[in-house]
This record gives structure tokens, sequence and C-alpha cells, in this order.
């Protein structure tokens, strides 16, 4: 049984699925099993998986979106550690061994994420101070946006377990949505070494295709405030953010002329003002 269970979602993506592949294939860390869910491609996606023969094990499955892929292969998936890569993405290749050398520790409720390069277009892009990584305790960043990429993510099965998967109902922000329920409890390990380039940039990229996408995170942040173990003092950061997201929504619904929504994403902040009891 390999240690680690590395899990590529896949849909069309024929001509960069093997820059992926190969990336964890070139892994200095060897103990893993490699799965990878096509999502019901229409291209060439099969036939070039099908070049790697028993190198990775795949799974097919009808088109159901991302977070079915990844839960599928989650559920698919016999390591004690879960890593997750884009199939747009490609690790470095000391990635596994840094995160493995993290757990030394031998935590049964694991995560660990790894600093990243960002390209586009071939050229490396500056990241921002908001976008910077960091380990330990920090819920209140998670809730600003999304800190964690899944391309850099390791977990452990049993918190998981404890979590939950991705949330299939959430056409996007799936992965705000899962580190929320994570960092409201845990403390995350971080490894400060870009160990993942991240490629954007494409017209399928859910960050491309998805309009609002702040309407995703506020169903998430909702997800957490139902939850009747959430501290209060993270419950209150909670609150003012799912306020402050309603705000940029409603602004974004006006300027569509969608006068209504925008009221309903009003009336939803003016519901939480001051209440950070409510169970």
């Amino acid at each position: 049984m390999p240690l680690v269970s590395v899990v590529i979602p896949t849909y069309n993506r024929g001509d960069v699925i093997r820059r992926a592949i190969d990336s964890v294939l070139q892994q200095d860390f060897k103990d893993f099993e490699l799965i990878v869910v096509d999502d019901g491609s229409a291209d060439n996606t099969c036939d070039v998986l099908e070049a790697y023969h028993k190198r990775i094990r795949v799974v097919s499955q009808e088109h159901c979106g991302v977070s079915a892929a990844r839960n599928r292969g989650i559920r698919s998936a016999s390591g004690e550690l879960i890593a997750f890569l884009d199939s747009d993405d490609e690790w470095l290749p000391a990635k596994l061994t840094r995160q493995i050398e993290r757990r030394s520790r031998n935590k049964t409720y694991f995560i660990c994420h790894t600093d990243e390069i960002w390209m586009r277009g071939g050229r490396p892009v500056p990241q921002k101070a908001i976008h910077r990584k960091q380990g330990g305790h920090f819920f209140e960043r998670a809730l600003e946006r999304c800190l964690i990429s899944p391309s850099s993510a390791m977990i452990s099965a049993p918190l998981l377990e404890k979590v939950g998967l991705f949330d299939e109902n959430l056409p996007a922000a799936e992965d705000y949505d899962l580190w929320l329920r994570v960092t409201a409890f845990y403390e995350v390990d971080f490894v400060p070494e870009a160990l993942v380039i991240k490629h954007g940039g494409r017209r399928d990229q859910l960050s491309a295709t998805t309009v609002a996408i702040d309407q995703y995170r506020i169903r998430a942040i909702l997800k957490i405030l139902a939850n009747p173990d959430l501290p209060l003092r993270s419950r209150e950061h909670a609150i003012n953010e799912l306020r402050r997201k309603c705000v940029i929504v409603a602004q974004g619904c006006r300027k569509r002329g969608k006068e209504e929504e925008a009221k309903a994403y009003e009336q939803l902040a003016e519901s939480y003002a001051g209440d950070f009891y409510r169970s």
C-alpha cells in the first residue's frame, strides 16, 4: 500500500495532461500511486493516458465536474495521504519529499501546502502580498480568499474523512469551501519553497468561466456558519466576511441589471448584522 495517493482530475486537457503526469512520475519520493480521473473527456485525453500503461491508474466517469472527479479519486485511493494536482499544473521534483518531511510529527490530522510559481503565457507572474502563503492557523485570511491551491495540497485521509470531501453542489470555489472546513479547526503545515508551477490564462479554467465566483464563496461561508462547533471568534470573522462579499456580489448583480438578486444579497447581509450567536 503506497503512503501517498496522487489524484489528478482532468477534462479535455489532452494537450497538457502529459506535463502534469510526468511531473509526478519524476518525483524524488517514490512511494505513491497516481490516479487520473478522466471526467468524461471528448478530446484525445484517453489516448494520452493509455500511453502510460501501468504507470498510472485511470478512473473514467461521465462528466460531473472537478469536485466529483476529485472525490472519485479520493474514494479510489489507498494511501494514508492524498495529494492533488490539477491537470494544467505541474510539480517540481522535491514536492512530495518536502511535504513528507513536514509530517515527521506523525499527525493523524495532517494538511500541508507549499509555495508556488505562477505562470501566464509562459512568463512568471508576481504574487501580491494578499496572496502570500502561510502555515499555522489562518482561518480569518482563508475567509478573504483561497490561500491553498489544490495543486499544492497534501492532506491525510483521516482529516478528509473528518471534514468531508469536496462539495459537488458547488460549481466553483469548491476548494475555498474545503479549506474553510479545515482551517476553522486545524493547523496547516507549510513548506515555504516554490514546488508547484501553476499555469494560468486558459479559457477553460473555472476562474475564467465563472461569473461572480463570490456567490459560491458566500454559500461556503453559510455552510461553515451552520457548524455549531465553530468558535465564536471565528464565527464573528465569518459573518463579517459574509456581509462584505454580499455587498460585492450585490453590486455586481446591479451592474448586470439583476435588481432582485442584488436586493436578496443585501438582505442576507443585513440579516447577519451584529448577530454572532445565531445557531
